[in-house]
């Protein structure tokens, strides 16, 4: 499932719980929108894992708490807890497994 954050209170609630990717995007980045279709076949493969896509133009907030100087830059959540965090584009072998696929 993809979901499009929109404020800091809906990323706090979805963050909490299972599995989570966090893709800090901009809808002008040229890799961001390379990584978005990937992200989609992801997420269809993988009913138990949470996309969040957080956009660092509207949510700042978000960029800021976690320091993302580059986009793309994706987190990997379980449980509430940062597992790994990488820094821009990567083809769909290297994603899956950089969230344990």
């Amino acid at each position: 499932m993809i979901v499009h954050i929109n404020n800091v209170e809906q990323y706090n609630e979805l963050i909490a719980k299972g599995e989570v990717l966090v893709d800090f995007f901009a809808t002008w980045c040229g890799p961001c929108n390379m990584l978005a279709p990937i992200l989609e076949q992801v997420a269809k493969e993988n009913p138990e894992l949470t996309i969040a896509k957080i956009d660092v133009d509207e949510v700042g907030a978000l960029a800021q708490r976690y320091g993302v100087a580059s986009i793309p830059t994706l987190l990997y959540f379980k449980d509430g807890e940062l597992q790994n965090k990488a820094l821009g584009y990567m083809p769909k072998p290297k994603l899956l497994a950089f969230i344990g696929r």
